[in-house]
């Protein structure tokens, strides 16, 4: 534990930091995941919880939670997933 007062500081602001970006973290994962469980359903909620997830991933990155690259990667992938899912039923 550090003596300078600064430094205490922080460390306090660290700990409030990891906490607020591990549930900023979840809630991205969750919306992907919710995505994905709802590719089993119809096409019209699919493509609802596909743009949540984009716009979860879009909030991440602009916050700097996740790099700029791997949420388009991560939108790109979302969308192959959804057009390959009803492609083949339409």
């Amino acid at each position: 534990m550090p003596n300078i007062k600064s430094a205490i500081k922080r460390v306090e602001l660290a700990k409030a930091r990891t906490i607020k970006n591990a549930a900023a973290k979840s809630t991205l994962r969750t919306s992907i995941r919710r995505f994905e469980e709802s590719l089993n359903t119809n096409a019209e909620s699919a493509t609802l919880a596909l743009r949540k997830a984009c716009r979860a991933l879009d909030k991440a990155s602009s916050k700097g939670l996740v790099h700029k690259n791997m949420a388009a990667r991560k939108k790109s992938r979302l969308m192959r997933k959804l057009s390959k899912q009803f492609a083949q039923v339409s």
